[in-house]
């Protein structure tokens, strides 16, 4: 197994469902990843049972109703800290990409760098509080959309 596997939790058999939180146990079909760089197994992943995607789809509307609540910034923070991650792993994601998709490394790292633009893009619209502002005929008084 490639170190960049291990570095990233990749092991032989692998859940392919999670809650975001958990990895779940699912009793789906198995599939298998190849490398078409050389053929090679990279991983099996389970994929979601009924009763797993079900778990799953429940979780995301319970996990949803905490979210919908949280301020623009705070959900920016999140993301942010996605960023990091991506930016902590770069080389061994990067290497996974080059890998599983048959590209070059180059190609592989310019992916993700791709994720950690979009995470600090997102990050900085979420600081952006936009919104039409329309003046009001009473005095110092304003009426926002």
């Amino acid at each position: 197994m490639h170190a960049f596997l291990k570095d990233l939790g990749i092991g032989a058999m692998n859940s392919g469902v999670s809650t975001g939180q958990n990895w779940m146990k699912p009793k789906g079909e198995v599939l298998s990843s190849h490398s078409p760089v050389d053929g090679t197994l990279i991983g099996k992943i389970t994929s979601a049972d009924r009763a797993a995607y079900d778990a799953a789809v429940e979780a995301s509307v319970e996990a949803f109703k905490t979210w919908k609540l949280k301020p623009a910034p705070a959900r920016g923070e999140i993301v942010r800290q996605v960023g990091e991650e991506l930016r902590a792993n770069k080389q061994a994601l990067g290497q996974l990409v080059s890998y599983e998709m048959g590209k070059s490394l180059q190609e592989g790292l310019g992916e993700v760098q791709e994720m950690i633009d979009i995470c600090d893009f997102a990050v900085g619209l979420s600081r952006q509080l936009h919104g039409l502002t329309m003046h009001s005929e009473r005095p110092g008084h304003r009426m926002y959309e």
